[in-house]
């Protein structure tokens, strides 16, 4: 059941057929749900579509407060953890969860090591004493990829890096090379810091990373980053499949200032990542579950993201679904083989985003405006979909002698348009 990467190097398959990567963003997972509330969680998100879950081996530092007080390494009598020592009750716990969304379909995309346990990262400032010795690497690093590599996961070497001194390059290094030597199967990528796309070249170069995860993140200044990266990576000179692994969680905050990002914020970082050349799927997250939040429960870093909502309640936000039919969308049009071409608008709009592939044309406006293209699209048969509500409608089109317009719609909402041959 494990999932490959295609012949051309664009999406993953499984089974021998196109996989569309869907995953829920659950970092806390492992350390904040008991096993009924995970059972819930599960079959809700199954049913909805996703696929594959995105949680951290060891333990979030910004998640919620949590009464599961347990750690994943012994500790020494001055309370420290002695990385060299995994604690079994943490990590048969893990195993059970993960056994769990196995036997549900689920594929485990598991991050093996967030900044904060990194020498030389921004997020190893948070707690010194936290830091994993670099002597240690290699055995923590066995050892989960032996607990776990028979659940076919995709190992994520890196949380929220910036790769911003050589002693974090050397750590991901050594993390992705140990994680192919003892899991050649499963496929590995790196979790990058927001707005990163400028890998160092051991990575860019490295056997051991099987595709690119990028993260355009929370930012309300930097949405854009949504097809920005998706750009740039599609334009690295070693080709891999691309995903956004975290654009904006639905109902985060933006900074410390009023606001949320609310289910069309989500609708437009998705569409405009997976034709910008972020093809092989994309991450959602809902504030409220990637730290698993309960009332009355603290959280540590609501001066960025805002106080979380309850688990329960931000499991059932609406752009979870729309996100789920996006990947339905990719699959029943069978969109995996489009390619990024903006060139063809008439006017340059970035926020307007168009694929195309030998016989479709696929364009993302999250507003509503004529849309010109430089061709005769009258050889196409065209049909659009309003996305908030999924009303599907046939679209105005004037075709010309050098261009063609289609015409705004009704609707004052995001649209998906899809032109077949």
């Amino acid at each position: 059941m494990g999932i490959k990467i295609s012949p051309t190097k664009d999406y993953f398959l499984r089974d021998n057929k196109r996989f569309f990567y869907l995953a829920d963003t659950v970092w806390s997972a492992f350390t904040n749900a008991d096993f009924k509330e995970w059972e819930e969680y599960l079959n809700y998100r199954r049913q909805q579509g996703f696929n594959t879950l995105q949680i951290n081996i060891l333990p979030q530092w910004d998640r919620s407060g949590s009464d599961i007080q347990i750690s994943p390494f012994e500790l020494t009598a001055d309370g420290r953890m002695n990385f060299t020592r995994p604690d079994e009750k943490y990590f048969e716990r893990a195993e059970k969860m993960v056994e769990m969304a196995y036997e549900k379909g689920f594929t485990p995309a598991l991050v093996v090591l967030w900044c904060n346990y990194v020498k030389g990262t921004w997020g190893s400032k948070i707690n010194p004493e936290g830091i994993i010795p670099f002597e240690s690497v290699k055995g923590y690093v066995s050892y989960v990829a032996e607990r776990f590599k028979r659940f076919d996961p995709i190992f994520i070497a890196s949380g929220d890096t910036n790769f911003e001194t050589d002693d974090a390059i050397a750590y991901y290094k050594l993390a992705l090379d140990t994680l192919k030597e003892i899991a050649p199967d499963c496929l590995t990528t790196m979790h990058l810091g927001g707005g990163l796309w400028e890998l160092p070249e051991v990575f860019v170069d490295s056997p051991s990373l099987d595709f690119y995860m990028f993260q355009s993140g929370h930012s309300i200044e930097n949405q854009n980053l949504s097809y920005k990266l998706a750009q740039e990576f599609y334009k690295k000179r070693v080709k891999r499949p691309i995903i956004n692994g975290e654009p904006c969680y639905e109902g985060h905050g933006y900074g410390n200032r009023y606001g949320r990002y609310s289910a069309f914020d989500v609708r437009k970082a998705v569409w405009q990542s997976l034709l910008s050349g972020a093809k092989a799927g994309v991450s959602y997250g809902a504030h409220g579950v990637w730290s698993w939040h309960k009332k009355g429960k603290k959280f540590k870093s609501g001066a960025f993201s805002s106080m979380p909502y309850e688990w329960q309640t931000a499991l059932r936000f609406p752009g979870a679904w729309d996100t789920a039919f996006a990947r339905w969308l990719f699959e029943q049009y069978d969109l995996f083989d489009i390619e990024p071409a903006n060139d063809i608008l008439l006017n340059e709009t970035p926020e307007i985003r168009v694929s195309k592939s030998d016989e479709k044309i696929i364009i993302y406006s999250p507003f509503n405006v004529d849309i010109g293209l430089k061709s005769d699209i009258s050889t196409y048969e065209w049909r659009a979909i309003e996305l908030q509500t999924r009303k599907v409608f046939k679209p105005e089109i004037n075709i010309f002698i050098d261009h063609s317009i289609i015409k705004m719609s009704e609707f004052n909402s995001d649209v998906i348009f899809i032109g077949e041959k």
